[in-house]
């Protein structure tokens, strides 16, 4: 059974008042004399409150001294200190190091009780903040073993380490936004806010009052998302369609962080990281005029590419997981594809990239036949999806196929099943040759025959 309160005092008498009356109030209650009892049902029962007296006499380490310990080993406790014996040095000590509450002895039976309840209280919302923090990084995460992620992922913890301006540019759904919170996730100004602004979803005559806020006719200012990102990061997701009256001003925003709220005179301070995403050509936008030189330079200092998944489709299997655990934690139970699905799901093109991917695990997971612990066979993918099967292709042309030689029709299903294969193997013709059992030079010599690549794919 989960502990709710670790009761900790080296006095036998209090420990079991306390337990007692916690007990009568529906707490699951335990209790230690010492500090290494202490630790040790900390580590093994996780209680969310623990009861802390200043003095253990006999003890290895005091309730001060143990304090940190329990901190280290249970971030999440809430812990209330007590002693009849304390000063008010001892008491600002303790909630400096941590103590929510300080509780003087001889206490009131009411005075421990709603000590403890608030305690609890605030222990619920560490856990469900820390919860939320988990989602949220998980919701961020680069997900992926493939060369091109591991390769990624080297280049975002380079940038993570300082503070130079980053253009992610890549195919919509491809993971841009992913890359940049993984890069502030991992800076020193991961601690600092996060704003990404889509310029495309902002009305062009509302975005300067967006980004600078705007003095209002009462006099008030109100503050845009510039000052919201004080300290962190800004994103301008889809740069390419910022105004180019607002280009100008972000230019001296980079330059000088320093900004003016629409209709006010008096520059403000910022101090932010810029990062920019797009997902169209900006230096080909800079020479037509459609957007500003000076600025895609500024923007330009690292850029960094956010790849297709069809340039990482072994990571599809792990990606699918991923998906499903995500709906687990939406409280939607997951599902297994079978091999068969997965690697229609390898075959596919993939327009909308992985985040295209979410959307058909999310569709499948609603409306797959079967029960939570049924496979979901390839029959149950969507219409395009499986149009891209090699199966399918060759079913589509079954009368073309029905009228060519034996010799053609072998060569064409050869050509769709190896490009799958090579495809699933993200074009390493080593771990290709293995998963469909053929010699590594007999599958090279294959692949010149069927015209597939140029038979001297790089391995990786």
């Amino acid at each position: 059974m989960a502990i709710d309160v670790l009761v900790v005092d080296d006095e036998g008498d209090i420990r079991g008042m306390v337990s007692g009356l916690l007990e009568d109030e529906g707490y699951s209650v335990a209790v230690a004399a010492n500090a290494d009892a202490a630790l040790k049902r900390v580590a093994e029962d996780k209680p969310s409150v623990i009861v802390l007296d200043v003095w253990l006499e006999g003890s290895r380490l005091d309730g001060i001294q143990l304090l940190p310990e329990i901190r280290a080993l249970l971030p999440e406790a809430v812990i209330l200190m007590m002693s009849g014996h304390a000063d008010i040095e001892t008491a600002v000590k303790a909630i400096q190091d941590g103590a929510y509450d300080f509780i003087e002895k001889p206490f009131a039976a009411d005075r421990i009780i709603i000590s403890v309840k608030r305690a609890a209280e605030a222990a619920a919302l560490r856990r469900e903040n820390a919860a939320l923090r988990e989602r949220s990084l998980a919701d961020w995460s680069l997900v992926g073993a493939s060369p091109v992620i591991q390769a990624l992922k080297s280049q975002i913890q380079r940038l993570a380490e300082v503070n130079s301006r980053v253009l992610i540019v890549g195919p919509s759904g491809a993971g841009k936004e992913v890359i940049a919170r993984s890069i502030h996730a991992a800076s020193p100004r991961g601690k600092g806010p996060f704003v990404a602004v889509n310029c495309a979803g902002i009305r062009p005559d509302t975005m300067e009052a967006a980004l600078f806020g705007e003095h209002l006719p009462s006099g008030d200012i109100a503050d845009g998302l510039l000052l919201s990102a004080d300290g962190g990061v800004l994103l301008l997701d889809e740069v390419a369609d910022m105004p180019l009256q607002t280009q100008a001003k972000m230019l001296r925003v980079i330059q000088e962080q320093t900004f003016t709220p629409v209709g006010g005179a008096a520059p403000q301070s910022v101090d932010i990281r810029v990062m920019a995403s797009t997902s169209r050509d900006l230096k080909a936008l800079a020479r037509e005029g459609a957007f500003r030189e000076d600025l895609y330079f500024r923007l330009n200092v690292v850029p960094i590419a956010a790849p297709p998944l069809t340039s990482r489709l072994e990571d599809v299997p792990v990606l699918v997981d991923y998906f499903m655990t995500r709906a687990a934690l939406a409280g939607q139970p997951p599902r297994r594809l079978s091999e068969s699905a997965v690697a229609a799901l390898q075959a596919h093109s993939w327009p909308g990239n992985v985040r295209q991917l979410r959307n058909v695990v999310e569709w499948l997971l609603i409306m797959a036949p079967g029960g939570v612990d049924d496979e979901i066979g390839v029959e149950a993918l969507p219409a395009d999806i499986l149009r891209d099967d090699p199966g399918a292709l060759l079913a589509e042309r079954r009368e073309e196929i029905i009228n060519l030689p034996l010799k053609e029709a072998r060569e064409l299903f050869e050509r769709n099943y190896l490009t799958l294969q090579i495809a699933r193997a993200g074009g390493n013709v080593s771990k290709t040759a293995k998963a469909v059992g053929m010699e590594r030079s007999a599958l090279h010599r294959k692949l010149r025959v069927l015209n597939i690549g140029d038979g001297n794919e790089e391995e990786s």
